[in-house]
């Protein structure tokens, strides 16, 4: 059994976002250092014409599931538009608990499995 979850991340952030939490962003991606040495980073890759995009995945452990959750949550308060910004799945589940943006406001949704006998099709 493990304890490991899959995290997928894909949205796009306000072209206002604090540098607060581009930093707090940076060490995620990144590491513990956040430049180059001139105390300034420098981020071509990350940075769009007039917004920041961001898309991860990553495995982590359980223990660090409630950390996640805190960047989502910041990540999600500084999301440009509303709707799925990711996911998150515990590694032995087949269905993931999306996370939505609602207003700047990180909701955790579970997905559940289709019931056998639910049609697909619509009348």
């Amino acid at each position: 059994m493990s304890d490991v979850f899959a995290v997928d991340l894909a949205l796009d952030l306000s072209p206002t976002v604090p540098e607060a939490v581009l930093a707090h962003l940076r060490r995620h991606v990144e590491g513990d250092s956040a430049d180059d040495g001139s105390g300034e980073a420098d981020w071509p890759a990350l940075q769009g014409a007039d917004h920041w995009s961001l898309t991860a995945r990553q495995e982590i452990h359980a223990e660090l599931l409630a950390e996640l959750v805190a960047l989502a949550d910041m990540l999600a308060f500084n999301a440009k538009i509303e709707g799925v910004i990711g996911q998150v799945r515990f590694y032995e589940d087949d269905i993931s608990e999306l996370l939505v943006n609602r207003s700047g406001t990180l909701v955790k949704m579970p997905l559940r499995a289709a019931e056998p006998n639910a049609s697909r099709h619509v009348p």
